[in-house]
């Protein structure tokens, strides 16, 4: 398993246990309460049926007779559903108490209520000192239907102590529930994973694909700008392949970085539009062509911009002839205002033109070449780029100089298989 692999079934993983967690406890107390809710209601509706009009004669509770109904309909309801059973009149008054064992025990534990005069029925579920469950419904009586408008003849409470079996049976439904809930949580996570991996997979080939088709039209843009300039092509290589160590000394990363290879190796893009009478004139320009000249910056960032993936390299389209004292072009920016990019780029940019044999100059050695640099360091190139340089000038020296052009190619493949991830 790879580590994208490995870090998608960790958070897959912490996710569905998470959701297992929140939806576990919400699924047993949402079971647990509807099975609660299930015994009341059954013991409501066993109460007003047994004490409607036509079994109990509910509306004669206000009559002479009122105390025989009432203790009828009250010892049919205890020892059924309910452990204690008390009816009342129309004005509250109690007409008939009856009671099972276990409703003798527990009636002196039930928290006193006031005189019945409520108008719906309602029910309280709790616990008594000594962990048993009650369930108390209240009901009042009407002369018809318990659901049609109406006077209120009398009133029904009852108690219920639930026993042990269904406490189990209320428990088990409620733990199934959640255990249920918590495998479909768990579940989904599995059956998503390699889901997720499959469309990871497919997104990180077409990325690389179009990585890949972007790295060889920079390749190919930086060979024809080589060649316009009677280079042998393997500067833009070389020149990235410098800026990219000097950075990465720098702690240079991610989008920064491969904005950093772009822009070295696309530096001069802009020198497609100088006209070759300049642009390949062997002697030196004069000041009409040196100006000329300089706007291959203007035009190389007006290649570059809006171009999506290139976009970004215009730091150093733009700013790789800028100086450090500020005596640079176009814009003759100085110190820290000239990009990080442009100004690591250009003390590669140098170092590679002294290191490099040109058909108008042999290549100099590593001696001259860093005392070239070293005295402009402060006015040309950032003492700090130039710091982070030091130390592998040498090994980049000695490096380059073994090098055949395809060598050059592959080092900077290198760097770019590192910092784009292909």
């Amino acid at each position: 398993m790879n580590a994208f692999n490995r870090q998608t079934a960790i958070r897959i993983a912490a996710v569905s246990v998470l959701l297992a967690a929140i939806a576990s406890p919400t699924a047993w107390l949402v079971a647990h309460g509807n099975a609660e809710q299930a015994t009341v209601s059954l013991a409501m509706e066993e109460s007003r049926r047994l004490l409607h009009l036509h079994h109990f004669q509910a509306a004669a509770l206000d009559s002479s007779d009122a105390g025989k109904y009432a203790s009828k309909a009250a010892d049919a309801l205890a020892g059924g559903l309910f452990d204690i059973a008390e009816i009342y009149n129309g004005q509250g008054e109690k007409l008939a108490l009856a009671m099972t064992e276990d409703g003798q025990t527990v009636e002196a534990q039930l928290p006193p209520h006031l005189k019945p005069s409520y108008t719906t029925p309602s029910s309280e579920s709790f616990r008594l000192k000594d962990g048993r469950w009650i369930l108390r419904v209240f009901v009042p009586l009407k002369a018809g239907s318990s659901d049609a408008p109406g006077p209120i003849a009398g009133y029904f409470e009852g108690v219920r102590v639930v026993s042990a079996w269904q406490r189990v049976q209320i428990l088990s439904t409620a733990l199934n529930a959640a255990l249920m809930v918590g495998l479909a949580s768990l579940l989904c996570g599995a059956a998503i994973y390699p889901v997720v991996v499959h469309l990871s997979r497919e997104n990180e080939l077409k990325a690389r694909e179009i990585l890949d088709s972007h790295v060889s039209l920079m390749e190919a843009l930086g060979r024809a700008i080589a060649k316009r300039d009677s280079d042998t092509g393997t500067h833009n290589f070389r020149v990235a392949w410098i800026a990219a160590r000097i950075a990465e000394r720098l702690g240079v990363r991610g989008k920064s970085m491969q904005s950093l290879i772009v822009g070295s190796f696309l530096h001069d893009i802009g020198k497609v539009s100088i006209p070759d009478a300049i642009l390949r004139k062997p002697g030196g320009l004069d000041a009409e062509e040196s100006e000329i000249m300089h706007t291959h910056v203007t035009q190389g960032e007006d290649i570059v911009q809006g171009i999506g993936w290139m976009d970004e390299a215009k730091a150093i389209v733009a700013g790789h002839h800028e100086k450090w004292d500020g005596s640079g072009y176009p814009r003759k920016l100085s110190g820290n205002a000239i990009p990080l990019s442009a100004r690591i780029f250009a003390l590669a940019d140098v170092f590679d033109a002294l290191c490099s044999r040109r058909p108008y100059k042999a290549p100099m050695d590593f001696e001259k070449v860093m005392a070239i640099l070293e005295k402009d360091t402060g006015t040309h190139f950032d003492p700090g780029v130039m710091d982070a340089f030091r130390p592998i000038a040498r090994e980049v020296f000695d490096r380059l100089a073994q090098c055949t052009p395809e060598q050059t190619q592959q080092l900077l493949e290198e760097r770019i298989r590192l910092h784009f991830g292909i």
